[in-house]
C-alpha cells in the first residue's frame, strides 16, 4: 500500500472526487509549478523542504498552486467518507463535542448558523470553488498581479478546508482504517500542516481539534514519505 501514490490510491476501485478536480491549463506557468510540486512530492524529498518556495518562482504563484492542489486532495479524501456522513450521522458541523464550526458566507448566510457537516462542507467547497474560478481573486494570465485580497482569501480558504480533515479524523476515522487511508490522509494531512506553517497561512488555534494528531504525525522526527503523485 505504501509505494501506491496518493492519487492512484483514491481514484483506485472507482473512489468519488466530492467535487470535479479544479485543474491547471498547460502551458502556464502554473501548471509547471503544479508539475514541478508534485514531482517533488513523489520523489522521497522530506515534506517539510517540499513546501519550501523553489528559487527563482513569485511566492503568489506557489501559493495558488497549492490552494487548488489542497482543495482537489481534501475533495478526494471527503469523497471517501461522505456516504457516512449524512444529516443523520453528522447533525453539526463538528470536531467531537468541544468543537462546532458555524457556516457564514455574506452572501446567503450573513449571519454563522449551524448546519449539518454535509450541508456546510458542500456549501464549502462550492465556496472555495468560486473564490478559485474568480479571476479577480485568483488571476490565470501572469501580467495580472494578484489583488490585495488574495492572501486574506487563501488564508480563509485554508482554515476553512483544515475544518473538513478535523470532521473527518474526528468522526469518520473508522471508515479510513476500514479503506486503509488512514496513511495516505495522514501524509496529506502533513503537507498541508507544513506549508501552512512555513508561510503562516492558518492561525495555530485552529489546530485545538487536532492537537494530539497534530503531535503524532507532524512533530516527530522526519521520515520517509508516501509517494504523492
Amino acid at each position: 500500500m505504501a509505494s501506491m501514490s496518493f492519487l492512484e490510491f483514491f481514484h483506485k476501485g472507482g473512489k468519488k472526487t466530492f467535487r470535479p478536480k479544479k485543474k491547471f491549463e498547460p502551458g502556464t506557468l502554473r501548471y509547471s509549478l503544479h508539475k514541478q510540486a508534485v514531482a517533488s512530492l513523489g520523489s522521497g524529498i522530506n515534506l517539510r523542504d517540499v513546501v519550501k518556495l523553489p528559487p527563482g518562482e513569485d511566492l503568489m504563484d506557489w501559493i495558488a498552486v497549492h490552494v487548488v492542489d489542497f482543495f482537489n486532495r481534501i475533495n478526494l479524501i471527503y469523497g471517501t467518507v461522505c456516504d457516512h456522513c449524512t444529516e443523520d450521522t453528522c447533525p453539526r458541523m463538528s470536531g467531537g463535542h468541544k468543537y462546532e464550526y458555524l457556516w457564514a458566507d455574506g452572501v446567503k448566510y450573513k449571519k454563522p448558523v449551524p448546519l449539518p457537516a454535509p450541508r456546510y462542507i458542500a456549501l464549502l467547497m462550492d465556496w472555495i470553488e468560486s473564490q478559485i474560478n474568480n479571476e479577480a481573486i485568483f488571476p490565470t494570465k501572469n501580467d495580472i498581479p494578484f489583488p490585495k485580497q488574495f492572501i486574506p482569501t487563501c488564508k480563509k480558504i485554508l482554515a476553512r478546508l483544515f475544518r473538513v480533515f478535523v470532521h473527518v479524523y474526528i468522526h469518520h476515522f473508522d471508515r479510513l482504517l476500514t479503506i486503509g487511508a488512514e496513511a495516505h490522509c495522514n501524509t496529506c494531512y502533513k503537507h498541508f500542516y507544513y506549508f501552512v506553517n512555513h508561510f503562516d497561512l492558518v492561525s495555530q488555534k485552529e489546530f485545538e481539534p487536532l492537537t494530539e494528531l497534530t503531535r503524532r504525525i507532524c512533530e516527530t522526527k522526519p521520515s520517509n514519505e508516501l509517494s504523492f503523485k
